[in-house]
């Protein structure tokens, strides 16, 4: 039973903490997409797409962490690891792929790839800049 427990409790923060995540990941891919489709696309949608990407991403992440053998902080060997680079480029690739087929303009046509390329560029430098000044 305990085991149980700790399962679902775990399945339930993975859930949330993915989720105010993805809010903050939606609002940058929002403004990133409107600047370079020259025109509204739905945030719903793309609320949507970066909270799938978000929950791939923990997971992939995690597993790599576990793989590795650094789930306690320092993270730096972690972070120097080809094999989260690997997992990184997966992610950047899947999230890409998500924000392309998930998220229409208000003009009811899918967005350009170029611009979900851009967005997860955005997205991913930012995330490189808070964790590395969290880092040191």
């Amino acid at each position: 039973m305990t085991t149980a427990l700790t399962v679902i409790s775990s399945l339930l923060w993975w859930v949330l903490y993915s989720s105010i995540g993805a809010l903050f990941i939606a609002l940058v891919a929002w403004i990133v997409l409107r600047w370079s489709e020259r025109c509204a696309v739905v945030f719903n949608r793309t609320y949507l797409a970066c909270l799938l990407w978000n929950l791939f991403g923990m997971l992939l992440i995690a597993g790599v962490a576990m793989h590795e053998g650094h789930i306690k902080p320092p993270f730096a060997p972690l972070l120097a690891s080809g094999l989260l680079r690997g997992a990184l480029v997966i992610d950047m690739l899947v999230g890409v792929a998500l924000l392309w087929r998930l998220i229409p303009r208000v003009d009811a046509r899918r967005i350009r790839p170029t611009s979900a390329c851009m967005a997860v560029a955005a997205i991913m430098a930012i995330g490189f800049g808070v964790a590395t000044s969290l880092m040191s």
